[in-house]
């Protein structure tokens, strides 16, 4: 199906200047929106088309939200189950459902509809409109809702955002109605054939040397006291890579545009029960002085299968794994490759090679983590740092770190960084005082400001300058 996507992509576009839509353009064709998207990305990353992004956000209702939208909001069943003469307030607490009391009773006193004494209720007008009710339909037939009611709802958690993301396409440099493949290896049947004459070949790079870097990066963690983390698996389930890092499931990095989900095997069998459940309630309902994020946490959307997005994936394992033993500090390391499903650019592959740090101790601060990033970044080379307060679902606070790239003459984020957030760290059975620094950052985008390079592909494929390979030992690091 890959392939007939792609066909039509080029098809398409032979006759007709521009593809507006990615989502139209699939439904009109009979494709998955999804499959289209990675085809206009492979074939962006051939230069055959020229995408660009399309984003679009609406608002839409959680279940709590469907909820009301469909039987009323608390308030208003509150409102309407008060007789004109009154009721007893034990009574009317068993006419509702708890939490609808419970909701109801604050919102109603706060819209002065009813009265509470201690022990009667009674009305305070005899006639009340269910505003939210109305608000939350509005929003379900898309129509227009003024800001203020839009984050009253938001921090009722009745609504949230949905990110809708597509491509609009055009020809670009490399276009051609059809695409000739590469081949990667000459086989026995090409000769047999004799087609081998008309084949054109993957140009392969015998100079590249990406082990020696890791080597490299790897003797300052080290130095530094690290240990290395088991990073041998490409496939995580979306419960370690997503939910145990507290990062809420309708987190738009969840989404099929951003992440690589398996097929097969399309989910995990194999999730440590007791902690699982802790963790659905951290974000159903809060705890340890959090509020969580109050929606209806599924078991089968952290059982989904995929290439890992970060190797804090594997981080929260190795934090896991040491909370179940008595506490002893750790600092961890990993160097290895994460998959993300982007177009490729000047900037961005889909994988790259993340590297990771964390400390985990009592009493650590925001301060010791910026004194680790300085001596951390400085054995790198880059003794020019900025860092920009940020946001990351499981990290509090967050900071963007910058360093100066003389190519580009300006500051260039290169990494992230934080606390973890109790949310994660509690559940796992870690002691209240324990507190845990961490960096990421890609191998590729420091190797690009210490060598003056703007674009990440002339690092990769058939475009590297393998001048630039000869004359330097690559990624050369300030040991």
């Amino acid at each position: 199906m890959a392939d007939e996507a792609e066909d039509a992509i080029l098809a398409y576009l032979k006759d007709n200047d521009e593809i507006s839509n990615s989502a139209k353009f699939a439904q009109d064709f009979g494709f998955g929106h999804d499959e289209i998207v990675n085809v206009i990305r492979r074939l962006h990353g051939f230069r055959f088309v020229d995408a660009q992004d399309i984003r679009r956000e609406r608002w839409v209702l959680t279940e709590e939200g469907k909820t009301y939208a469909a039987v009323g909001s608390p308030e208003f069943q509150l409102f309407s189950t008060v007789p004109p003469e009154g009721i007893a307030r034990e009574e009317l607490q068993k006419k509702l459902d708890p939490a609808v009391y419970k909701i109801g009773c604050q919102q109603a006193i706060k819209n002065k509809w009813v009265e509470m004494a201690k022990t009667h209720v009674s009305r305070k007008v005899q006639h009340a409109d269910d505003i939210v009710k109305n608000l939350l339909l509005r929003i379900q037939n898309d129509e227009a809702v003024n800001q203020e009611d839009i984050d009253a709802l938001k921090r009722r958690k009745l609504i949230i955002q949905q990110v809708w993301k597509g491509n609009s396409v055009r020809k670009g440099p490399e276009y051609a109605p059809k695409r000739k493949r590469a081949a990667t290896d000459l086989t026995r049947e090409n000769l047999q054939r004799g087609d081998w004459k008309e084949l054109e070949f993957k140009e392969y790079n015998f100079s590249a040397k990406g082990l020696p870097v890791r080597r490299q990066v790897q003797t300052i963690f080290l130095n530094m006291g690290f240990e290395e983390m088991p990073t041998n698996n490409y496939v995580e389930s979306s419960f370690w890579n997503f939910d145990a890092l507290f990062q809420p499931q309708q987190h738009p990095a969840r989404d099929s545009h951003d992440t690589f989900f398996l097929k097969v095997p399309y989910s995990t069998k194999m999730l440590p029960e007791d902690y699982v459940e802790r963790v659905k309630e951290i974000h159903e309902s809060g705890g340890y002085q959090s509020r969580g994020y109050g929606y209806d946490w599924k078991r089968e959307e952290a059982n989904k299968n995929l290439l890992r997005t970060h190797t804090t994936a594997v981080s929260s394992r190795m934090l896991y794994a040491l909370a179940q033993k008595p506490f002893a500090p750790k600092k961890y390391y990993s160097i290895d490759r994460v998959f993300r499903n982007e177009a490729v650019d000047r900037t961005h592959l889909a994988e790259f090679h993340q590297i990771e740090g964390l400390i985990c101790d009592r009493g650590l601060t925001l301060g010791d983590l910026i004194g680790v990033l300085h001596d951390f970044f400085s054995r790198l080379g880059m003794s020019k740092l900025r860092f920009k307060p940020a946001y990351n679902p499981y990290t509090e606070p967050s900071m963007e770190i910058f360093s100066y790239h003389e190519g580009f003459k300006k500051w260039v984020e290169v990494g992230n960084s934080g606390m973890f957030r109790p949310e994660m760290l509690l559940p796992m059975g870690l002691p209240e005082d324990v507190r845990v620094i961490a960096w990421g950052l890609s191998l590729e985008r420091p190797t690009m400001i210490l060598y003056g390079i703007d674009n990440i592909r002339d690092l990769f494929g058939p475009k590297v300058d393998l001048g630039l390979i000869k004359r330097n030992p690559i990624c050369r690091l300030g040991l």
